[in-house]
């Protein structure tokens, strides 16, 4: 038991991290016309599709790199196929988020509308209106902004990092209670089709106990 919920935080820390972090919450940054134009342009592009593949590295809080491919189909619908030996397995159905060790079918849930994963596989999002901006940069044609949601008491936050040339997210951070971060990068992004929908359905599972 030990060594599953060891081998669930070094392989997605992304998730547990969401079930752990604390009440306080940062005060939201004013933003400027031109902050606010390119929070926009980051919720116009979320909107702009409703599936996605593709390519993703993760870096965990131990520094450990894990590669998979990842899929969205909205409403809801993701799933992390991460690449073997890794035996997790994330899959959201639209409505719970499933993490699950597939050499030992053991894992656990959690409502997806409690994560920061529901902003981007949301039919539709205001970031301004549903988030909390509380840190901004733009560098380099790179726009870098960090979210609260506003719809839960959880003191975490996510950060997206938005390409302006070619107008796509290339990356996102979730930060928890004690500063531990889970890096996810995309690549090779394919955007529209239709992904069969048992690729959404994590099968049965045995809950984890504490």
């Amino acid at each position: 038991m030990i060594k599953f919920f060891q081998r669930l935080c070094a392989g997605l820390v992304l998730v547990l991290a969401f079930a752990s972090l604390a009440e306080a919450k940062v005060p939201a940054l004013p933003l400027n016309g031109d902050q606010q134009a390119a929070v926009r342009r980051i919720n116009d592009y979320i909107n702009s599709f409703q599936s996605l593949k593709c390519t993703f590295n993760q870096v965990g809080a131990n520094g450990r790199l894990t590669t998979g491919i990842l899929y969205i189909s909205k409403p809801g619908k993701l799933r992390f196929d991460y690449a073997a030996p890794n035996p997790l397995l994330v899959v959201s159905d639209g409505r719970w988020l499933t993490i699950k060790d597939r050499e030992r079918e053991r894992g656990d849930q959690f409502p997806l509308s409690a994560t920061p994963l529901r902003l981007v596989v949301s039919p539709q999002i205001d970031l301004l209106a549903e988030t909390d901006v509380i840190a901004f940069d733009t560098k380099d044609s790179i726009t870098t902004v960090s979210l609260q949601d506003r719809k839960d008491k959880l003191g975490g936050y996510i950060t997206l990092m938005f390409d302006e040339q070619r107008k796509q997210l290339t990356q996102w951070t979730v930060v928890d209670s004690k500063s531990r971060r889970t890096t996810v990068q995309l690549t090779d992004l394919q955007y529209g089709g239709k992904f069969d929908p048992k690729l959404f359905v994590a099968g049965d599972i045995n809950k984890t106990k504490d």
